[in-house]
């Protein structure tokens, strides 16, 4: 059952704080923004209301995170950098993602609108807009796609554990599992991969967005830092490595 919930910290930015009623039910959002003071406002209030918020602020790394970091929901400015938002969109249903798309956009006539949406967005909210009503679009796309039944899945399980997308939540054996952002980014790559052998070049490309090596040990670390947590106090382990090849998350009792 969806439950009504007042949600709100009072804000220490300097930003005002958002208080809204919203359904109990956690997103994971991409926002694709280049005004950097709009992205920062709508990342803390999302946060704020219990959502997971991540940011890019050009077409190019939107585009590279939409397609890779399993969102939700996008919110997509139009008037965007290196590549405009509604190419943008376009590409994104070309390669088959048909993540819920809402548009932002000080353009607000109707031919501006049908252009969004034949583009292949969801909603058009024209700028200025009030955060709740923002707020409230967002979670229809949201609760839609959930009823459609379409999309990635939402949970990824192995052995006794779970790893929930939209919440961002991660629990072993009924146990509550706090990660880092890029940990949990790290974790979820190698479960949705489960059973396979990830490369080091997979992770820096999926995981971190590097499209070179940046000759570091950043992933053993994080490797490391994930295994101490989700290994350490269990008697099987569930992340491999794989001499030679990479990494690989799967159950002790199964065969590499």
């Amino acid at each position: 059952m969806l439950c009504l919930r007042q949600v709100g910290q009072p804000s220490t930015s300097g930003l005002p704080s958002v208080f809204v009623w919203r359904y109990d039910a956690a997103m994971r959002i991409l926002i694709i923004e280049d005004d950097r003071e709009a992205a920062a406002y709508l990342v803390k209030a999302f946060r704020e209301t219990g959502h997971v918020a991540d940011h890019a602020a050009d077409g190019i790394d939107g585009y590279a995170m939409a397609r890779e970091g399993s969102y939700g929901v996008l919110v997509v400015d139009r008037m965007l950098p290196k590549l405009d938002g509604l190419s943008l969109i376009r590409s994104l249903r070309e390669q088959g993602v048909d993540t819920p798309v809402l548009i932002l956009s000080a353009l607000g006539q109707v031919d501006d609108r049908v252009k969004g949406l034949r583009a292949g967005g969801d909603d058009y909210l024209p700028k200025p807009y009030a955060f709740s009503e923002l707020l409230a679009r967002v979670e229809v796309l949201a609760r839609r796609r959930a009823a459609s039944g379409s999309g990635e899945p939402t949970v990824y399980r192995v052995a006794d554990l779970e790893l929930d997308r939209l919440s961002h939540r991660v629990n072993r054996n009924g146990s509550e599992i706090v990660l880092q952002p890029r940990e949990f980014r790290l974790l979820e790559y190698l479960m949705k991969n489960a059973g396979q052998v990830v490369t080091r070049t997979m992770l820096l490309e999926h995981v971190w967005d590097y499209h070179f090596d940046p000759q570091t040990n950043v992933i053993d670390v994080h490797v490391s830092r994930l295994r101490s947590k989700i290994d350490k106090c269990f008697e099987r382990p569930l992340i491999h490595t794989i001499r030679g090849a990479g990494y690989m998350v799967r159950d002790s009792g199964a065969k590499a």
